[in-house]
């Protein structure tokens, strides 16, 4: 089950850290170039790692480093004598990649002649490795298509909807493929996307192909391979198949994730009251004065919240496009960095009000109201009208259909109270210069 995960997933995880390890890249030292086209001539040579941003980029010369592309076109004819890290609709390597080549896009391509040094980790709808190219690591590979003529020193993985195997691999195939015979959907996604070559679906294996190791794969049905072409044992594995089935939670099963909200919402109140007393109680106070604006403002301030991460977003994509442009590209990274630690913070906090705060302040306007009306010498106090509160909104928010709508009343209400105190504070502060 581990391993159908893992190929399950194996594609987004290899997107994932082709971004990751680009965003840490332009951390540290670098070259950067940038444009619609970007062409690094055959006499060229770069000293350091190269960081490209570009419609359409060719690397005919030689990088000492790690090539790390974005792009529209990448073709890669010269050498690469580091980490070949690529991210576009189509790649073409024909040249040489001394280490590892991370490849993600729609139509990816190792040419006749193409070679890599060590592994080559790819994600896309169609790969294909022509004849005379080589290989000198792990083949790893999830996506729509691969078709395999070239030579893989080690071993292979994939996880496609068709493979067509023609080439050697020198260790173990490891493939799960889908059902032979089914369509194949069109290999357009975009004005101007490129060509793809059609397979079959499902596992094929030709007579020129080698396999040095063993042949473990996953089809809906058995697939004939050629005689004397696998090395080692053929297994076939029939695909799992996930019974969708409605979860039953159990009465006690919902008690206890009540009583779990309830708990993790009074510990954080606590802390909440303890810490900052005076402002939980002015935004009970801002919440209480105007009810229905807070609501109103509430639905503003989570607009407000996404206009800020486009903003932070735009931001610094400009300044970056900006500081390329006028030559100070080892100053792109750490805007970068930045900018996507910003977004980070203020996901985190926004996701934290939404969660907690606006809940708490919310309870504890309602505890102090209730009690007001059974005890008022306690609805003065901090603990009692937040433990009122909680628990009040918990049971409420626990009642099918109508608590996913208090939630939401109660989300929005915080929000508002948070935003009238916020604006009500600069204002404030705006006057005190002139007062003075």
């Amino acid at each position: 089950m581990k391993q159908k995960r893992f190929w399950k997933w194996v594609g987004l995880i290899g997107l994932t850290g082709l971004i990751l390890f680009t965003l840490t890249a332009t951390a540290l030292a670098f070259e950067s170039q940038g444009g619609d086209t970007v062409v690094i001539e055959a006499d060229e040579v770069i000293e350091d790692d190269l960081y490209v941003g570009a419609g359409t980029f060719t690397l005919n010369g030689t990088v000492k480093g790690d090539l790390i592309v974005f792009g529209n076109t990448i073709e890669v004819n010269g050498t690469v004598e580091g980490d070949l890290i690529a991210a576009g609709q189509t790649i073409v390597v024909k040249g040489t990649v001394a280490d590892d080549a991370r490849l993600a896009g729609q139509v990816l391509t190792l040419d006749s002649g193409a070679q890599v040094g060590d592994d080559v980790v790819a994600a896309g709808f169609s790969i294909e490795g022509r004849k005379d190219s080589s290989v000198g690591g792990d083949f790893i590979y999830a996506g729509y298509q691969a078709f395999l003529v070239g030579d893989v020193a080690q071993d292979l993985k994939v996880a496609a909807g068709g493979l067509q195997l023609s080439g050697s691999v020198g260790g173990d195939v490891d493939a799960k493929v889908g059902e032979a015979g089914k369509e194949r959907p069109p290999t357009f996604f975009m004005p101007g996307a490129p060509a793809a070559p059609s397979i079959p679906m499902g596992l094929t294996v030709d007579e020129g192909a080698r396999i040095g190791g063993k042949l473990d794969y996953t089809s809906a049905g058995e697939v004939s391979i050629p005689a004397g072409v696998v090395a080692g044992v053929i297994t076939h594995h029939m695909p799992e198949v996930e019974a969708k089935e409605e979860a039953v939670v159990s009465p006690l099963g919902r008690f206890l994730g009540h009583l779990q909200r309830l708990v993790a919402l009074l510990l954080v109140g606590l802390l909440v009251v303890w810490v900052i007393p005076g402002w939980t109680r002015r935004v009970t106070d801002a919440l209480r004065a105007r009810p229905l604006p807070s609501l109103g403002w509430g639905v503003v301030t989570i607009a407000a919240v996404f206009l800020a991460f486009l903003i932070i977003l735009v931001a610094m994509i400009l300044l970056a496009v900006v500081l390329d442009a006028v030559k100070l590209g080892n100053l792109v990274g750490t805007v970068i960095v930045l900018g996507l630690l910003a977004i980070f913070v203020l996901a985190v906090l926004f996701g934290l009000t939404i969660a907690y705060f606006t809940k708490i302040v919310v309870s504890f306007l309602g505890g102090r109201l209730l009690l007001g009306l059974l005890k008022r010498d306690w609805a003065e106090g901090r603990i009692w009208p937040l433990v009122v509160g909680v628990v009040l909104f918990v049971i409420l928010t626990a009642i099918p259909f109508l608590g996913g709508l208090i939630n939401l009343v109660v989300v929005l209400l915080g929000l508002g109270a948070l935003w009238l105190l916020g604006r009500d504070l600069y204002r404030q502060k705006r006057a005190a210069p002139a007062e003075a």
